[in-house]
């Protein structure tokens, strides 16, 4: 299978740069499958059933989520009604939060994804062992058995935690991909165990920018230690980036992994496809 991950979409900016190139991507890479990360679709604050809906016409099949899954208060009821939206799975169980944090998907040509989205701990919300949550989904969905490919996508602020989950989940899964911190690492890379894995995916936004917002309040922020407001997403012409992902159909396991950026100021990079 032909896979593609697309790392945090911040605000219009980056759902107008998925509209515009997203459709061209799965055209030309063939793509079976894609996810896409849309915890700051929404103005940069969550997503709304509107935004969700913008992604879904762009190409994404799945969207993912993380810590400000729930900051447009209507994601509650909408991600009942969504199973294409998918939270993080290890909220507290107290919390009883809705929707699913992995859900199980078919492709147009009756392939299978498993697709499972957590928050690591370190700098962040306290949580529930988001390795305990992934080792229950890689239990209950077993790749080659009952899933054709897993896609985790870890959200999270450490280096260390991101690698050290896909070590944890080398041989298990498809793609391990980090998300949250908006810049695209230089890691791409198929790990011993034939899992592909990317520290983090990047974002999709403006990178004129202090990690797909306007400067002056981050910068605001650092000098003075005071807030002057809410951050704004940049509204500049975006960066979509992402990893592309090729699988083994009898295992599951990555054959190529290669970087995507597409669009705005960062260097371009788009994987060569044969074509049939």
């Amino acid at each position: 299978m032909r896979l593609a991950f697309f790392g945090d979409v911040v605000g219009k900016s980056g759902r107008d740069g998925l509209s515009d190139h997203l459709p061209g991507l799965k055209r030309d890479l063939k793509l079976d499958f894609v996810v896409v990360n849309a915890e700051n679709a929404a103005g940069g604050f969550g997503i709304t059933e509107n935004t969700a809906r913008e992604l879904f016409m762009a190409g994404a099949d799945c969207l993912t989520l993380g810590n400000h899954s729930w900051d447009q208060r209507e994601a509650l009821t909408y991600i009942v009604r969504e199973p294409r939206l998918i939270r993080p799975a290890n909220y507290p169980r107290l919390m009883d939060a809705p929707g699913a944090g992995a859900n199980l998907f078919e492709t147009h040509s009756g392939k299978t994804v498993l697709v499972m989205n957590v928050l690591g701990r370190i700098h962040m919300d306290p949580m529930d062992c988001p390795f305990s949550a992934v080792e229950k989904e890689l239990a209950s969905c077993p790749m080659g058995v009952a899933a054709d490919a897993i896609i985790v996508d870890m959200h999270c602020e450490a280096t260390s935690e991101k690698m050290a989950m896909g070590h944890f989940c080398d041989g298990r899964a498809s793609l391990v991909v980090g998300t949250h911190t908006h810049v695209p690492t230089a890691d791409c890379q198929i790990l011993p165990g034939g899992t592909a894995y990317q520290t983090d995916a990047g974002g999709c936004c403006d990178y004129d920018s202090v990690i797909g917002n306007e400067k002056e309040e981050p910068l605001r922020r650092f000098t003075t230690r005071l807030s002057g407001g809410r951050y704004v997403p940049a509204h500049g012409p975006a960066t979509i980036c992402g990893v592309y992902v090729e699988t083994d159909d009898k295992t599951g396991l990555a054959k190529r992994v290669e970087p995507i950026r597409v669009g705005g100021r960062l260097s371009q990079a788009v994987p060569s496809v044969v074509q049939d």
